[in-house]
C-alpha cells in the first residue's frame, strides 16, 4: 500500500480552491437528497419514520421538505447552544431555539428540522449529484463560525470557542498561532485569500504581515484570474463570500440562501469554462459550521489539537455540515470518511509536504484518497446561476428581501470589531477618525460602512508598503 507521501506525488490536482459558507448542517442542506444519491446518510426514504424534536411546551415538529430560503431569527450555534441540541441524542435543537427565541412562533421553530428538497438548491444539489459528498464532514468543534474557520485555515483555534462581543480585544482575542499559509510561504507554493467585503481570516495575527495581506484580493479578482491562463492561477485560494447585504451571499440566516446558489454557480461556471483550470482543480464547497439546524447524526470523538483547553476540552466534532468535492478527478459518490476541517489541512500538508499544524491535523483523516489518477468523463458543463429578488429602493446594507435585518448577528459584528484592529494598524488622519466616529452612531448602515472603508484603507497600504519594499 502505498504511503501518503508517495500517493501525493501522483496527485494530478495543481489548483486547490476551497468556498467556505457559513451555519447550514447536512439534514437541512443536502439530506433532502438521500432518495436521489444511493447511499447518502440523510432523510429518511418515504415510508420510514420521520425524525422530530419537542418545543418546550411539548408541541412535535417533525424533520419535513420546505425550508425557507430566508428566516425571521438566526438560530443560536454557541458552544453552550450546541450542547443543548445535541443532548438525548440531537433531540435539543427546537428546544433550545425555542428558549433563546421565546416569542418565536410555531412556523418559526419549524425552520429548525426543514430541509431542502431535491433540486431546491439548484446549485448546491446538482453539483452534489455530479461530483463526490462527504456524508460524514463535520465542523472541527460543536461552536460559533470563528472557531471553526480557524480550525480551516491553522488546525486551531488556541483554545477559544467564543466569538469576540462589542469592541475586540486583543488581549482576549489574539491568534498568532502558525497558519497553513505560514506553511505555504515556507515552499513557496502561491496561493491567495478572494474576498466579498470583510475577510475574517485577517484577524489571524500573521496574516496581518504585508507580505500575507498583499495575498489579499477582491472576489471580482477571483472571476478575472479564472478565465486568466491556468499556470498563473494560485496553487491554493480560499473564497471568503460577502458578510454584509446588499448581496449577501454566505448562507448566514436569515440572508437569501439563494444569494449563496447564485455565488456558488457563478464560482463553479468561471473555473468550468477554463479547460485547462478545470483539468487541473479541485474545488471544494464547505461551510464552516450548523448553524443552529437539526442534523440526525451525533458527532464523533475528537483529538484535541494542541493543550489549549480553557474555554473547551475539544474532544468532540462539531455537527455535519455541507460539503462537496469537485473535480474532473473525483467520482459521483458518496464518501463516509469521517472528516472535519482539518481534513483538508492534512491533504494540503501531505501534498505540499507542508510542515507540521497541530496534534488534529496530523491524525485526521485525508480526503487524497477519493483523488483519481485520471479524469472523468466530462459532465455538467456549467449550471444555471439561479435569480435572487432584486432590492427595491436605495440598497441597505441590511436589507433582505425588502425588510431590514434588525441587527448585525454576531458574525458581522465580530467583524467590525476585527476592523477597529485593522484602524489601528494604519495611517488615518484625524478629521477621517472624527467623520468615521460621526458614522457609527448613524446605525447599522454606518457601522457597516465604516467597516468596509476600515478594511480597504488597511489592504491598500499593506499592498503598498509591499510594493514599494
Amino acid at each position: 500500500m502505498p504511503s501518503a507521501t508517495s500517493k501525493a506525488t501522483q496527485d494530478p490536482i495543481q489548483h486547490v480552491i476551497v468556498l467556505m459558507l457559513e451555519n447550514r448542517s447536512f439534514d437541512h442542506m443536502l439530506g433532502g437528497l438521500s432518495e436521489t444519491i444511493l447511499g447518502l446518510d440523510g432523510i429518511p426514504k418515504a415510508g420510514e419514520p420521520r425524525r422530530s424534536n419537542r418545543d418546550p411546551d411539548g408541541n412535535i415538529f417533525e424533520q419535513i421538505a420546505g425550508a425557507s430560503r430566508t428566516l425571521n431569527y438566526d438560530p443560536r450555534h454557541e458552544l453552550e447552544h450546541t450542547l443543548n441540541q445535541l443532548s438525548n441524542g440531537n433531540s435539543g435543537f427546537v428546544d433550545d431555539f425555542a428558549r433563546a427565541y421565546p416569542l418565536s412562533q410555531a412556523n418559526d421553530r419549524a425552520e429548525i428540522m426543514k430541509y431542502f428538497a431535491d433540486g431546491t438548491l439548484p446549485a448546491l444539489h446538482a453539483l452534489a449529484k455530479n461530483f463526490a459528498v462527504c456524508d460524514k464532514w463535520f465542523s472541527s468543534l460543536p461552536g460559533p463560525t470563528w472557531p471553526n474557520r480557524f480550525f480551516v485555515h491553522s488546525g486551531t483555534s488556541l483554545g477559544h470557542v467564543s466569538m469576540p462581543e462589542g469592541i475586540l480585544d486583543a488581549n482576549l482575542h489574539w491568534y498568532d498561532q502558525t497558519t497553513l499559509y505560514d506553511r505555504l510561504n515556507e515552499k513557496k507554493i502561491d496561493w491567495r485569500i478572494y474576498y466579498g467585503d470583510i475577510p475574517q481570516s485577517l484577524i489571524l495575527v500573521h496574516q496581518l504581515e504585508p507580505e500575507n495581506s498583499a495575498r489579499y484580493y477582491k472576489l471580482l479578482n477571483f472571476f478575472r484570474d479564472a478565465a486568466g491562463p491556468a499556470n498563473e492561477f494560485p496553487q491554493y485560494c480560499f473564497i471568503e463570500p460577502p458578510y454584509y447585504q446588499p448581496g449577501a451571499s454566505d448562507d448566514h440566516p436569515p440572508h437569501d440562501v439563494f444569494e449563496g446558489e447564485r455565488l456558488l454557480a457563478n464560482i463553479y461556471n468561471s473555473i468550468r469554462r477554463n479547460d485547462d483550470l478545470w483539468k487541473s482543480c479541485l474545488f471544494i464547497v464547505l461551510c464552516d459550521e450548523h448553524g443552529g439546524f437539526y442534523d440526525h447524526v451525533i458527532p464523533p470523538a475528537a483529538v484535541p489539537p494542541d493543550h489549549y483547553n480553557e474555554e473547551y476540552s475539544f474532544d468532540q466534532l462539531g455537527l455535519r455540515v455541507p460539503a462537496i468535492l469537485i473535480s474532473p478527478f473525483v467520482k459521483s459518490d458518496v464518501i463516509h470518511t469521517t472528516f472535519d476541517h482539518t481534513s483538508l489541512l492534512k491533504y494540503l500538508v501531505d501534498k505540499w509536504a507542508l510542515g507540521p499544524l497541530g496534534e488534529r491535523v496530523a491524525r485526521a483523516n485525508t480526503i487524497a484518497g477519493s483523488i483519481l489518477s485520471e479524469p472523468q468523463p466530462n459532465r455538467l458543463p456549467v449550471i444555471a446561476s439561479p435569480l435572487v429578488a432584486q432590492h427595491a429602493g436605495p440598497q441597505k446594507y441590511g436589507q433582505i428581501l425588502g425588510r431590514l435585518q434588525p441587527s448585525l448577528n454576531s458574525h458581522q459584528s465580530a467583524l467590525v470589531g476585527m476592523t477597529q484592529l485593522l484602524e489601528s494598524m494604519t495611517e488615518v488622519g484625524a478629521e477621517d477618525v472624527k467623520g468615521r466616529i460621526k458614522r457609527l452612531v448613524t446605525g447599522f448602515d454606518g457601522v457597516v460602512d465604516v467597516a468596509l472603508e476600515r478594511t480597504e484603507q488597511f489592504l491598500k497600504q499593506q499592498k503598498q508598503s509591499t510594493n514599494s519594499s
